[in-house]
C-alpha cells in the first residue's frame, strides 16, 4: 500500500519533538499566562465524577480502568462522535460500514482486541454502548452523534457484573445532558467547511416552574463524499443526517426525581466509501463472471462449457486490462469506485426512556430505568467494486427493543452495595439479499454466458432474545486506605431464530410472496425447516478487587473480572446445510486480570494500567463455500499496558496524552469440520493494534477581559492493524499518524469563533477492509477522509 510503519512512526517522532520543544517554550513562559483562562483552572482543580460502578464517585478513587471526557473536552479535540473516541482512547477501535452490511452507521467496536467483526442481527456486540444508562441492542444505534451531551466513559475490559450484556471487551457510556432546573439558557453553533460541509446545532434550556425543567435540541450535518463513483457519479461516504431530542426533568423533592427523554435521528446517504482493494484471479466467481463478460482468455471448468470449448479449464483470469476481466488492473486507486450495483446507506433511530431516583432513607435509594427503541437501517454494497458482477449484499433489518432495570443502592458509610435486576427483549427481522454468478450449475452458467443474470440467496430472519439478571456489588472500605470490593451477576438469555432461506434463479425474480414454507428434504427451496429455534445460555459471571490508597494523590488496585457473550444462530446459507437445520453458535467468555495506578500530583493526573485477558470459545468466521459462518473455534491470550495523562497548568497550558500496547496471541483454532478456517494461530486478532498513542496540547493567551486565543494541536498514531480474521495484506493497514489544529476565539460574552483542519498531513490510511479471496475472490477496503478545513461560530446564553 506504499504507506510504511516507518513513515508514520517517522512523523510521530517529529511530532513528539515538536510538542518537547512547545513545552519546553511555556515552561519558561509562565508570566505571560498569569491571568490565564479562568476555565482552565476550574478544571485543574475539580476532580472527575463517573458512574463506572453505577454510582456516582471520583475517577481516581475507581478501581476500573476508564477514560472519561466532559463535553468540553470533546469539543476541544473535534470528537463529534462515538467513532472518533478511538483517536483519544487507549485499546479502543470505533470502526464505521461493518464489513457485510454496506451501511456507514453500522459500528464495529473493539476494546483490548475483543469485540466482533460481524455487525448483523444474528450476532450480538462484543462492546456494549450505553445511553443515558440504557443499552443499544443493535451495531446501527451504537453510532452516535455527540450534541447535547454531558460526557462520555470507555470502561476498559470485561464489565460483566454491573453492565451484564455482551460487555466483554468493555462498554462506552455516553450521557446526555439533563435540564437544568430554574434557568433559561441555550447555545448553538453553525459550521461550514471543505467538501461543502454545513452543519448546526442548538439546544434550549426552559425552567418550567421550581421543580421542572425541559431542554430539546436538534442538529443537522451535510458533506458531500470523498469516494467517487464513475458509472454514476455518486459520492460515496458523504453525510447527510440529523437529529432531534426532548427531555424532561421534575424534581419535587431532594428524595424523588424524574428524567423522562426521547430522541431520533435519520441518516440518508448514498453509502459506505469502499473502493476495490484486489482480486484472486483464481477463484471460481472471479472467473465466472470474466467468462460471462467476454473476457479474452478466462477460463472455468463448469458445464454446459466442456473440454476443447476456449473458455474451458481450470478458473482462472489472465491479467488483461480489459473491463470485462475480473483482475487486478481494475484498481481505480483509494478514491475511486468502480461498482456499477446500486448502493446506499440509511438508518433511522428513535427512542424514549425514562429514570427515576427514589431515595428510600438516608442509606437506601432505589433507581427505576426504562427503555424503549427501534432501529431501521439498510445498507447496500457492491462487494467487488467492479463493472462485473461478483457479489452485491442488500441488508435491511428492523429492531425494536425494551429493556427495564431496578437498582437497590445502599450507602452505609463503609460499606456500599447495589442490588438489581434486568431485563431486555428484542424483535429483529431482517432481510438479506446476496445476487452473485454462482453456483457453478449448468442452469446459473448458462444464463450468464448468454449474458444472462446469475442467481440471488434470499434470507429472511426473525430474530428474538430475551434476557434477564440479577446482579450485585459490595465495596467494604476496611480503612480510609483499604477498599475491598466483589460481585456477581446471573444472566439467562433465550434466543429464537426462524428464517426462510432460498436461492432464487434467474436473481431477477422478485421475492415470493407469500414466502415459501417448505424445505428441500421436504420438496421445497428453503435451505432450513421454516420454524422456530430456540437456544438458552446462562452463565455466573463476577468482579472483585482490591484498592489501597497510599495518600491523597496515588493509589493503586488489582482486580478480576469474567464476563460473556452469548451464542445464537447462523442465518446465512448458499446450500442446505445437515438436515436443514441452522448451524448454531455457543457463547464466547473474557476473563481478565488487572493491575493499576492512579495518580493526581498537583495538576498533573497520570492513571496506569496492565492487564492479561484469557479469551476463550471465540466466535471466528470461517467459509462455507462463499458464505461466512461463525463457529467457536479459538482461544486466544491478549496482554495490555495503558496509560493516560492530563495536566491543566494555572497558567493556559493544556496537555491530553494517551497509549496503549498490546500483545495479542491465538492459541489454539479447532477445526470445523465442512468449512474453511480464515485465520491461523500465526495470525492477529482483528482490530488489535500493537500499540497506540494520543497526544494533544493548548495554550490559552489572554487577550485581555475576558477574551482568549486557544490554538490546539492533537496527534494520534496506529501501528500496523487488521480488518478481519486472519492475514490479508491487501486490506492491512501498516501504521499511521494522524494530525488535527484548531484556533478558538472565545470574546467573553458567549460568542466563539473557531477553524481548525483534520488530518492535517493528509495520510492516507485505510479504516476498514473485507474480502473473499478464496471463492468469491474480492478484497474491499476503506480509506479515511483526506485533509479537510472547517470554520465555526457558536453562541450561547
Amino acid at each position: 500500500m506504499g504507506r510504511g510503519t516507518s513513515r508514520a512512526q517517522g512523523r510521530a517522532a517529529s511530532s513528539i519533538a515538536a510538542i518537547a520543544a512547545f513545552l519546553s517554550f511555556t515552561a519558561a513562559a509562565p508570566a505571560l499566562a498569569q491571568d490565564s483562562a479562568e476555565e482552565a483552572t476550574t478544571a485543574a482543580e475539580g476532580e472527575i465524577l463517573v458512574t463506572a460502578r453505577r454510582r456516582e464517585e471520583s475517577l481516581q478513587d475507581t478501581p476500573v480502568a476508564i477514560s472519561a471526557f466532559s463535553a468540553e473536552t470533546l469539543q476541544e479535540r473535534q470528537i463529534t462522535q462515538t467513532q472518533d473516541l478511538e483517536r483519544i482512547t487507549p485499546s479502543l477501535q470505533f470502526k464505521p460500514a461493518g464489513q457485510l452490511s454496506g451501511n456507514s452507521a453500522s459500528s464495529v467496536v473493539f476494546i483490548r482486541g475483543v469485540g466482533q467483526v460481524d455487525p448483523t442481527a444474528a450476532v450480538d456486540p462484543g462492546v456494549g454502548v450505553y445511553l443515558d444508562e440504557v443499552y443499544l441492542g443493535r451495531a446501527v444505534g451504537g453510532a452516535i452523534d455527540f450534541g447535547d451531551i454531558a460526557g462520555v466513559e470507555v470502561l476498559r475490559g470485561p464489565q460483566g457484573t454491573l453492565f451484564g450484556r455482551n460487555t466483554i471487551g468493555g462498554a462506552i457510556l455516553v450521557r446526555t445532558q439533563q435540564p437544568i432546573l430554574g434557568e433559561f439558557s441555550g447555545r448553538a453553533r453553525v459550521r461550514g467547511g471543505s467538501e461543502n460541509l454545513i452543519e448546526g446545532f442548538g439546544v434550549v434550556n426552559v425552567p418550567l416552574g421550581e421543580t421542572v425543567a425541559a431542554r430539546v435540541s436538534g442538529g443537522f450535518r451535510k458533506r458531500d463524499g470523498y469516494v467517487f463513483r464513475v458509472v454514476d457519479g455518486l459520492d460515496l461516504g458523504n453525510e447527510n443526517r440529523f437529529s432531534l431530542a426532548a427531555s424532561l426533568l421534575w424534581e419535587p423533592s431532594s428524595d424523588f426525581d424524574l428524567f423522562l427523554r426521547a430522541d431520533y435521528s435519520k441518516q440518508d446517504e448514498n453509502g459506505a466509501p469502499f473502493t476495490f482493494a484486489g482480486i484472486n484471479e483464481q477463484a471460481p466467481v472471479a472467473a465466472i463472471a470474466s467468462v460471462a463478460a467476454g473476457c479474452p482468455g478466462a477460463t472455468i471448468p463448469f458445464a454446459p462449457l466442456t473440454p476443447g470449448d476456449p473458455r474451458f479449464g481450470a478458473p482462472n483470469v489472465p491479467m488483461t486490462n480489459d473491463i470485462r476481466c475480473a483482475n487486478d488492473l481494475q484498481a481505480r486507486g483509494p478514491f475511486v469506485n468502480g461498482g456499477t450495483a446500486p448502493v446506499e446507506s440509511n438508518s433511522e433511530v428513535w427512542g424514549i426512556g425514562a429514570t427515576a431516583n427514589i431515595r428510600l432513607t438516608d442509606v437506601a435509594s432505589v433507581k427505576l430505568i426504562t427503555s424503549y427503541r427501534e432501529t431501521e437501517s439498510r445498507g447496500i454494497r457492491d462487494g467487488d467494486n467492479t463493472p462485473l458482477l461478483l457479489i452485491t449484499t442488500d441488508v435491511a433489518a428492523q429492531s425494536a427493543q425494551f429493556s427495564q432495570e431496578v437498582q437497590l443502592q445502599l450507602d452505609f458509610g463503609s460499606v456500599n452495595a447495589i442490588i438489581g435486576g434486568y431485563y431486555f427483549n428484542e424483535v429483529t427481522d431482517e432481510r438479506a439479499t446476496v445476487p452473485l454468478a454462482f453456483p457453478p450449475s449448468p442452469p446459473v452458467i448458462g444464463s450468464l454466458l448468454a449474458g444472462g443474470p446469475g442467481s440471488r440467496d434470499l434470507q429472511v430472519s426473525r430474530l428474538k432474545t430475551d434476557s434477564v439478571a440479577v446482579f450485585g456489588e459490595l465495596a467494604w472500605n476496611v480503612t480510609d486506605a483499604l477498599e475491598i470490593s466483589g460481585g456477581l451477576r446471573y444472566t439467562s438469555d433465550r434466543k429464537n431464530y426462524r428464517g426462510t432461506v432460498l436461492n432464487l434463479f434467474p436473481a431477477t425474480l422478485p421475492d415470493p410472496n407469500p414466502l415459501p414454507t417448505l424445505a428441500t428434504s421436504q420438496g421445497g427451496p428453503l435451505f432450513i425447516f421454516s420454524r422456530p429455534f430456540q437456544q438458552d445460555f446462562s452463565a455466573l459471571t463476577g468482579s472483585a478487587s482490591i484498592q489501597y490508597r497510599w495518600n491523597d494523590a496515588i493509589s493503586t488496585y488489582a482486580s478480576y473480572a469474567k464476563s460473556f457473550k452469548s451464542g445464537g444462530y447462523n442465518t446465512r446459507y448458499n446450500a442446505a446445510p445437515a438436515g436443514n437445520l441452522p448451524v448454531p453458535f455457543a457463547e464466547e467468555s473474557v476473563t481478565s486480570y488487572e493491575i493499576g495506578a492512579k495518580t493526581n500530583i498537583g495538576r498533573l493526573r497520570l492513571n496506569l494500567a496492565a492487564f492479561q485477558a484469557e479469551y476463550q470459545d471465540i466466535q471466528l468466521i470461517f467459509r462455507q463455500g462463499v458464505v461466512p459462518m461463525l463457529f467457536n473455534a479459538g482461544e486466544a491470550r491478549i496482554r495490555g499496558l495503558e496509560a493516560e495523562a492530563s495536566l491543566r497548568t494555572s497558567w493556559g497550558l493544556i496537555f491530553d496524552a494517551g497509549l496503549s500496547i498490546l500483545d495479542d496471541k491465538i492459541k489454539t483454532i479447532t477445526p470445523v469440520p465442512g468449512a474453511t478456517a480464515t485465520v491461523t494461530p500465526n495470525d492477529d486478532l482483528p482490530f488489535t493494534p500493537d500499540m497506540q498513542a494520543n497526544f494533544g496540547i493548548a495554550y490559552a493567551i489572554p487577550l485581555g477581559g475576558d477574551m482568549t486565543l486557544t490554538p490546539r494541536v492533537d496527534g494520534s498514531y496506529q501501528s500496523k492493524i487488521t480488518f478481519i480474521t486472519g492475514s490479508i495484506p491487501l486490506i492491512e493497514e501498516d501504521g499511521y499518524f494522524v494530525g488535527n489544529a484548531s484556533l478558538t476565539l472565545k470574546l467573553g460574552n458567549g460568542i466563539e469563533v473557531s477553524g481548525g483542519v483534520n488530518n492535517l498531513l493528509n495520510e492516507q490510511y485505510l479504516i476498514q477492509g473485507n474480502a473473499s479471496l478464496a471463492t468469491l475472490g474480492y478484497a474491499e477496503r476503506i480509506f479515511a477522509r483526506p485533509r479537510s478545513w472547517y470554520v465555526q461560530v457558536a453562541a450561547s446564553f
